[in-house]
């Protein structure tokens, strides 16, 4: 049986965030071929009832680290609990998503363990017990498939890569509580601001509708609000867009934003430049709006509509409200 593998999990008011899911199933996939162990690590305040979810998504173990200190994410304690939790339960392959947290903690966790780190990974495959990983490298123009040599191997897998496997009631995990070290904290969460109403993370959506500087002003993104809660989707932007200072950097796409795998991207008003194209190349279905048919992202969207964005987008949204009935 080979070593187990550790999946550093990550949730928020109460619940998984869908990424942890995607990697916990992940886990389990590379688990069964291993003939191992999946170890799923909670860390947090007040955990207990979190405890008992990944055992539904494949997890053998739940590891759980629960302090009143750590109520919220601190590199420096998460960082101590995860190497104490690698060298507690012997493991070599941790996995983590590709989150805002998880590409801040990941290469500290590597640094500290002298691990190889693969970031940002779309593919994951054991070979004869040697890990390989895929990659994206130079914003997106090549993909690297990598082989993970050290004794330690840190990973971080892009979210909406990975689906998420069938919760299964039926499945059961020991729980086990891990000490959280006493380490000196040198940075320190002094406020905690949530994100207003209860809109969708770009980097999580499985559908995005994207606006850029075609859209002209602030106010006009209501036309993508619109179609976004009819697909029940998020609305991105472009660095042009956050930069005039009509959406926040939260939902910026892009080399310098975010990186994103939905099923659906829809871009309204953007011309595609390579440094947007970084960012959500990896879409599976992409559908451009623009008045310029020479455009970049026309030639490289899977369906491409040549008019007026303040046309088409009314447009397409009252067609999608009369198929979803």
């Amino acid at each position: 049986m080979g070593k187990p593998i550790l999946v550093v999990t990550e949730h928020t008011n109460g619940e998984f965030r869908k990424p942890s899911l995607e990697t916990l199933s992940e886990a389990r996939r590379l688990a069964d071929q291993a003939g191992s162990k999946v170890i799923a690590l909670v860390i947090g305040s007040g955990v207990d009832d979190l405890s008992k979810i990944p055992s539904q998504y494949g997890a053998d173990v739940v590891l759980k680290a629960d302090a009143d200190q750590i109520s919220a994410y601190s590199p420096d304690i998460y960082t101590a609990i995860v190497e104490t939790a690698v060298q507690s339960q012997n493991t070599e392959i941790v996995l983590m998503p590709a989150t805002d947290q998880g590409k801040d903690l990941a290469p500290r966790v590597a640094a500290r363990l002298d691990a190889a780190l693969a970031d940002d990974c779309l593919v994951l495959e054991l070979k004869e017990d040697v890990l390989e990983a895929e990659r994206p490298m130079y914003a997106g123009k090549a993909i690297a498939r990598v082989i993970m040599k050290s004794g330690v191997k840190v990973i971080t897998l892009r979210p909406n890569v990975c689906a998420v496997s069938a919760p299964d009631s039926s499945r059961t995990a020991s729980i086990e509580s891990l000490t959280v070290p006493d380490v000196k904290i040198k940075t320190v969460l002094k406020e905690f601001k949530a994100a207003e109403g209860t809109k969708l993370d770009v980097s999580e959506a499985d559908i995005i509708v994207t606006g850029g500087r075609g859209l002209k002003d602030a106010d006009n993104f209501k036309l993508l609000e619109d179609m976004a809660d009819v697909l029940g989707a998020a609305v991105g932007a472009t660095r042009a867009a956050v930069d005039a200072g009509w959406r926040p950097h939260s939902d910026q796409v892009g080399q310098t934003g975010k990186t994103v795998t939905p099923s659906l991207y829809m871009m309204f008003g953007a011309s595609g430049a390579i440094q947007h194209w970084a960012g959500m190349s990896g879409a599976k279905c992409i559908v451009a709006v623009n008045k310029n048919p020479e455009a970049p992202i026309m030639e490289k969207a899977d369906y491409s509509i040549v008019g007026d964005l303040f046309e088409v987008a009314p447009a397409m949204t009252e067609a999608i409200k009369k198929i979803k009935g």
